[in-house]
């Protein structure tokens, strides 16, 4: 008779004692059960004691959890929360300095606990933690610890950020200020209040107003990466929780302070590579400060502004100062108007006789009248040199500056993604951007030099505008994605990239898509595909079995925790478990938990997910939704996932999916094959070059009625 679901067989162990090998019945009490482990060791008292985890966490065994029990599980008994929760509120207002710091170390680990963390906060263990923190002779390895514990147990949301008192925010807010603090408790500090930014108004004006901008460009001038990486997020945070004036006025503050020209010295070019979680806070800054276009992009030209009037003038002063100065005052008010409706020509407006009904098209905008002036006044030569050109050309070959600026502005807002919310978890920014002020209009003025020159490469006429425009796109769009370090390098790549080269791209890749489509290699390729999609599966293993680091990410603010899984080289086990900051690769048999392959049931995605489920529909993220990944396994166990890119969620989907025994569906697994079925293609093909494959295997001659013409060797051999 095969055994119940509801016993599971594990083994308990104490310090000194021989380990006991037990049938946990779960439809037993659990202070039942620790009786009856007490009684074999002969321990009085039971209630004093409870059962919990020996790995991982060490988390303790309650009734809410102990479902989580697996076969094979290793516990260990020991003090029961409440009571370690009394013996540590005590240990911790201990005179002796070994003893409080022990106390405070061993209570930072055990908050993690849910029940631990309820009891100790129940016996106002915070508002003890709140005198160590805010005593003047509590510093270094005492006070991290306590801020450590303190961090723990706030994170259970137990206590409302709100309810902490003024003195204790100015204590935490001057150990990030004191520059001779140790580093550690910096960090912490700084993540204590980039937690309390967001939980209400008052906190974000308190944090505000105590951690200066000039403080935080001071901190992440420091080269110690942790450090800076936790400067970053609080004013990530800062900037993300402040209103659109708040936002604005921070960031150009920041923009006085030279605040990118630190973060392109000092950690975009720094010698330790760049971590997910700062490439992902410089992401946002990058889409914040060019999120400050928008309002420009979404405004029309007001033809009754004056400033917007002399913004528009000064384009046609600066390219034809020398004809407005010889025919000053020569022409009555109706031979001007009809010179500058000329001129406006000239400059490639559609509407020359009221130009500013070219700029009523939202978006691009003001934002395209803001970028033609800054080209005309910081590169005069080459935009006089642009307009004059296309003035001598023939009509139908003037490239038009005016309509091209617009288009291209319009083209640059959607490749940049102006305007568009920041993402969660994206992590995709410019190198580039970091090293120059003024990034949108500088970028425009290489890009509309770049225009001129591939409508002359292309000899384009007025009905070629769009086709140019598509080139142009193109050449922008590719060369963005070699992410170049400078705007020089970018200029340099993307003139390099000219219209014949674009040309001998699209062949390339329209003969390729030709030759795939061939009947006789459409044949060849079905015959390959089995032994590639093995191929695949077999590298998806072999990733699995390096395993990946995952973030645990909240509904509230991104985690520091981590966690790491990986696949047993038998590809029999999953092995997983909680690791520190900086461990990338921990040993197997450091992962403590694990997950039979046999027992899993199902790959689960998306919003079918119980951790995106558990939120509320408010709060949830495309972005998470889209890296989020369940595994199924015994009745109602999950093993929940969000994995740290998009690449890693495929690699991770399609690998479970073939210890499943399931085909692997991610779009990762279609472009790796064909990339593979085209490298075999090309190896297979590499003979029959420049010779046309038919669409039809040639027809087979039928056989000689004799074979006289044959050549008889046999008098040789004689």
């Amino acid at each position: 008779m095969p055994p119940s679901k509801d016993v599971v067989k594990i083994a308990v162990q104490m310090m000194g004692a021989i380990p006991q090998l037990i049938e946990l019945n779960q439809a037993k009490p659990l202070s039942a059960v620790v009786k009856e482990v007490c009684d074999a060791w002969n321990l009085n008292n039971s209630e004093r004691y409870a059962l919990q985890y020996v790995d991982g966490q060490q988390a303790y065994i309650t009734e809410s959890n102990r479902g989580e029990i697996k076969n094979g599980s290793i516990l260990q008994l020991t003090t029961a929360p409440d009571h370690e929760a009394v013996k540590l509120y005590g240990g911790i207002q201990s005179n002796h300095v070994n003893v409080k710091t022990d106390s405070l170390k061993k209570l930072a680990g055990l908050s993690r606990d849910v029940a631990f963390a309820q009891e100790f906060i129940s016996r106002n263990g915070l508002n003890q933690l709140f005198l160590i923190v805010e005593e003047e002779n509590n510093t270094g390895e005492t006070l991290a610890h306590a801020l450590k514990a303190f961090m723990e147990l706030m994170e259970h949301d137990f206590i409302s950020w709100e309810t902490l008192s003024p003195t204790f925010i100015k204590k935490v807010v001057s150990y990030v200020n004191v520059a001779s603090m140790d580093p550690p408790i910096r960090q912490i500090s700084l993540a204590i209040l980039e937690n309390m930014v967001p939980t209400s108004r008052s906190l974000f004006e308190l944090v505000k107003h105590e951690v200066t901008l000039d403080r935080l460009i001071a901190l992440l001038q420091e080269m110690i990466q942790p450090l800076q990486l936790k400067a970053m997020a609080l004013l990530i945070a800062l900037l993300l929780n402040a209103s659109e004036p708040e936002r604005r006025d921070m960031m150009d503050y920041l923009g006085e302070k030279n605040l990118r020209q630190f973060i392109h010295k000092n950690i975009v070019h720094a010698s330790e590579p760049i971590g997910d979680e700062m490439a992902h806070y410089l992401y946002v800054l990058q889409s914040l400060t060019l999120n400050l276009l928008e309002h420009r992009m979404r405004t029309p030209m007001d033809p009754y502004s004056q400033e917007q009037r002399e913004l528009l003038q000064s384009l046609r002063h600066t390219a034809f100062e020398s004809e407005n100065e010889s025919s000053a005052g020569s022409f009555n008010t109706e031979r001007r108007r009809s010179l500058c409706a000329k001129e406006f020509r000239k400059l490639g407006f559609v509407n020359n006789s009221n130009p500013a009904m070219d700029l009523h098209r939202i978006p691009p905008g003001l934002l395209a009248l803001d970028s033609m002036v800054y080209f005309s006044r910081h590169f005069p030569s080459a935009y006089s040199r642009f307009v004059l050109e296309n003035s001598s050309r023939e009509d139908k070959h003037e490239c038009p500056f005016a309509r091209s600026s617009i288009q291209l502005s319009f083209t640059l807002c959607e490749v940049l993604h102006v305007g568009e919310p920041c993402s969660e978890t994206a992590q995709a920014f410019y190198p580039m951007f970091f090293g120059q002020e003024h990034f949108f209009e500088e970028l425009f003025c290489i890009c509309i030099q770049l225009l001129n020159k591939t409508w002359k490469e292309m000899r384009a006429t007025q009905e070629d505008f769009d086709k140019v425009m598509q080139v142009v796109r193109e050449q922008i769009t590719r060369t963005l994605t070699l992410r170049p370090t400078s705007l020089e390098l970018f200029k340099s790549r993307v003139n390099a990239l000219n219209y014949s080269e674009i040309l001998r791209l699209r062949q390339t890749e329209r003969m390729h898509q030709e030759e795939i489509l061939a009947a006789p290699v459409l044949e060849l390729r079905e015959h390959l595909k089995p032994e590639l999609l093995k191929l695949i599966q077999q590298q998806r293993l072999l990733h699995l079995c390096e395993g990946t680091l995952f973030r645990k990410i909240s509904s509230r603010r991104r985690q520091d925790k981590l966690w790491y899984c990986r696949l047993s080289p038998n590809h029999k086990f999953l092995h997983y478990g909680d690791v520190e900051e900086g461990i990338e690769s921990p040993p197997i048999e450091s992962l403590q938990d694990k997950v039979p392959v046999a027992d899993m049931k199902a790959l689960l995605a998306g919003r079918e997910c119980p951790h995106t489920k558990e939120k509320s529909s408010g709060k949830q993220n495309k972005d998470l939704l889209d890296l989020a990944f369940s595994i199924s396994y015994d009745v109602g166990e999950y093993l929940n996932f969000i994995a740290p890119t998009r690449y890693e969620f495929c690699l991770w989907t399609d690998g479970l999916n073939v210890l499943l025994g399931r085909e692997m569906v991610s779009e990762r697994t279609q472009t790796d094959l064909d990339i593979l079925l085209s490298m075999e293609l090309k190896l297979r093909l590499l003979d029959l070059e420049n010779i046309p494959i038919p669409d039809a295997p040639p027809v087979i001659p039928k056989p000689p009625s004799n074979l006289n013409f044959c050549y008889d060797f046999t008098h040789i051999e004689q």
